[in-house]
């Protein structure tokens, strides 16, 4: 499973069961297993756009999750994670960066 496909899942399953998730995506589940299995890459593009929509994320914020930029997502902040100090800067550092952007 790619590195993309890997995030998707664990944001996924954070949420609950992928079969309830799958239906609020609007996605039949055996696709959205078949995405998690194959991998997001081999999947169309309007089915990435449900699953990001659902998880409350862009793809470009998928992206850098990717590629290890810095992020902060409403799902990243699901309450009872335990996040290690390093996370939390990580998402300090991307609240900073988006801020900044405000008067651009």
């Amino acid at each position: 499973m790619d590195k993309k496909t890997q995030i998707v899942a664990k944001m996924i399953d954070a949420k609950g069961s992928r079969r309830s998730f799958a239906e609020e995506a609007g996605l039949v589940q055996s696709t959205l297993q078949s995405m998690l299995t194959r991998g997001i890459g081999g999947a169309s593009v309007d089915n990435v756009l449900k699953v990001c929509k659902a998880l409350d994320i862009t793809v470009e914020q998928l992206q850098a999750m990717e590629t290890g930029e810095d992020f902060d997502t409403p799902a990243a902040r699901i309450s009872g994670e335990d996040w290690t100090g390093e996370e939390l800067e990580e998402i300090e550092r991307f609240k900073d960066f988006v801020k900044s952007k405000r008067g651009s």
